[in-house]
């Protein structure tokens, strides 16, 4: 008799069962094949909402002029009942600290002006009716986010803002998809 628990069942490091593995590969597949847009909508917003976000808005991808760095922003809401907003700056492939981007990955200077207006620009909480900043921003890329791209984008933001930023690459987004059953 299996005795596990919620938390070794959600664990995204554990041993998958064969029947993960195989959800794994067909998403491998699909990220392989899909656009930014269907990253954000058919995999980064369900994946949110499943983890407890709430308040979960696509932000103008399609209108750019009114993105101010973020794909999307999200709210999430602590045990104390404390509100904190989230910013999704999403990349379709690999993101690096080439001179230049080339082929399906993002050059991560790119990322750094985008950040920077993410946690500088207040979004409207229409449920408040109030003006909030983004708390933290996630870079969310497709495909690997490279170990210079993290360096390069830590050694140009100060403390507080390089506190903010959390990374989540094509690894976290299959094993957290997987794990939580979506």
């Amino acid at each position: 008799i299996a005795t596990n628990t919620i938390a070794e069942i959600a664990n995204p490091h554990r041993p998958l069962t064969a029947a993960e593995l195989e959800r794994k590969d067909q998403l491998t597949s699909y990220l392989d094949k899909c656009s930014e847009d269907e990253l954000i909508e058919e995999v980064l917003l369900p994946l949110f909402r499943q983890l407890g976000f709430h308040r979960i808005t696509a932000v103008g991808h399609k209108d750019k002029a009114l993105e101010y760095g973020k794909d999307v922003w999200m709210k999430f809401t602590l045990p104390t009942l404390h509100v904190l907003y989230f910013g999704i700056q999403a990349k379709k492939g690999k993101l690096d600290a080439a001179g230049r981007s080339k082929g399906g990955s993002s050059n991560i200077g790119e990322i750094l002006n985008q950040v920077t207006m993410m946690l500088g620009h207040e979004i409207f909480d229409q449920e408040i009716s109030r003006r909030v900043l983004v708390d933290h921003a996630f870079i969310v890329a497709g495909g690997e986010i490279t170990k210079q791209a993290k360096n390069w984008l830590g050694e140009r933001l100060d403390a507080t803002k390089r506190s903010q930023v959390m990374f989540m690459d094509r690894d976290d987004i299959l094993n957290l998809f997987i794990v939580t059953n979506l």
